[in-house]
């Protein structure tokens, strides 16, 4: 539970919920199961972003070294890079939803 919010649980097309509401959509994300929340899936992207900036800091002390070829360094930053651009995105999208729930009259 997220600050009172409980977790979105998704269910698969055809069944109901535990209210005996008849879902008549939803599925599950392709690749993930049916009980992952979105918190959950959040908490794994950000973890991979974390390991692809790390990976990349690592390429680059390797290289340093002398380790470590010039191409394999400059793949390792872009990698980071676009890790960190999508994060960085994704981030702005939540506020951005969060500011608009907020402004919502209730």
């Amino acid at each position: 539970m997220i600050g009172g919010i409980s977790p979105i649980q998704l269910r698969p097309a055809g069944t109901e919920d535990p209210t005996g509401t008849f879902l008549s959509g939803g599925t599950a994300p392709a690749g993930g199961t049916a009980a992952e929340t979105f918190a959950e899936a959040l908490g794994q992207t950000a973890a991979r972003t974390v390991d692809t900036l790390r990976q990349a800091e690592q390429v680059s002390l390797d290289a340093l070294k002398g380790n470590v070829d010039t191409r394999e360094v400059v793949d390792a930053v872009m990698s980071a890079q676009q890790a960190l651009q999508a994060a960085v995105a994704i981030r702005d999208k939540i506020v951005s939803a969060y500011l608009e729930i907020s402004r919502m009259s209730i």
